[in-house]
C-alpha cells in the first residue's frame, strides 16, 4: 500500500512511501489485540487494595451475651463481619495483577492494530516534526494543518524528541511515542495515527522479522 508524504503544513510533498504488507497489510486478528489490551491495562493497576479482616480491625473481644437463652443468634466478638464496624469476609488483598503474554502474540496484536487502522483510512505519514523549542502553541499549529486538532491522535518518530514531548504533553487528545515504545492500546484509542517516514523504516525493522 501506498501512502503520500505530507510536510508540517498538511502539504502532499509530491512523495509517496511504500508500506510493507507484513506490518500494515494483514488480517486483523481481534483475539491477539484483546490479550495485549488487556495485559497493558492489567500492568497500570497498582494492586494497592486493602481491608481489614477481623483479626486486623480495632475492638474487643469479650463475649457480648450469654451462648443460650437470648432467643437470639450466637455472638463472640464485635469483631465479627455481621456487627457493624467488624471485620469484612474475603475483602480485597494486595495483589499483583500482570500476566505474561508471548513476544510474537504482542508483535502480532500490534501488527493487527496497524493494519487496522490503515484499513480505516487513520493514518497520515508525515516528513518529520521539528521543533526548534518546546512550544505547545507551534506544535498545536502543525496539528491544525494536519488536521487532527480536534481528534485523539499518536504521533510516532523513531527516537525520542524531547522538544516534541513537552510541546505535547498538556494536550490531552495528543500523545507521542516512538517506535519501540508502541502498544496496541494506545493504537486502538487513537483516531489519527501520525507516522514519520523514519518512523515507518523503524517499525520494519522491528516486525520484519
Amino acid at each position: 500500500m501506498e501512502l503520500s508524504v505530507l510536510n508540517i503544513n498538511g502539504q502532499d510533498t509530491g512523495r509517496k512511501v511504500n508500506l510493507s504488507d507484513a506490518i500494515f497489510g494483514v488480517e486483523p486478528n481481534e483475539h491477539a489485540m484483546y490479550l495485549d489490551v488487556k495485559q497493558y491495562l492489567a500492568n497500570q493497576r497498582q494492586g494497592t487494595h486493602k481491608s481489614k479482616e477481623r483479626n486486623e480491625v480495632s475492638g474487643t473481644t469479650k463475649k457480648l451475651k450469654k451462648q443460650k437463652g437470648t432467643g437470639g443468634a450466637r455472638a463472640g466478638s464485635m469483631k465479627s463481619p455481621v456487627f457493624i464496624g467488624g471485620g469484612r469476609v474475603f475483602g480485597p488483598r494486595p495483589r499483583d495483577y500482570s500476566f505474561k503474554l508471548n513476544k510474537k502474540v504482542k508483535s502480532l496484536a500490534r501488527i493487527s492494530a496497524l493494519s487496522s487502522l490503515v484499513r480505516d483510512n487513520k493514518v497520515s505519514l508525515i516528513e518529520s516534526i521539528q521543533l526548534a523549542q518546546p512550544k505547545t502553541k507551534d506544535f498545536t499549529g502543525i496539528l491544525n494543518n494536519l488536521k487532527v486538532k480536534n481528534k485523539k491522535a499518536l504521533i510516532i518518530t523513531s527516537e525520542i524528541d524531547h522538544n516534541l514531548f513537552l510541546s505535547s504533553r498538556n494536550l490531552p487528545k495528543v500523545k507521542v511515542s516512538t517506535a519501540a515504545n508502541l502498544n496496541t492500546y494506545d493504537l486502538l484509542n487513537s483516531d489519527a495515527l501520525l507516522l514519520t517516514e523514519e518512523s515507518v523504516n523503524a517499525l520494519e525493522q522491528l516486525y520484519n522479522k
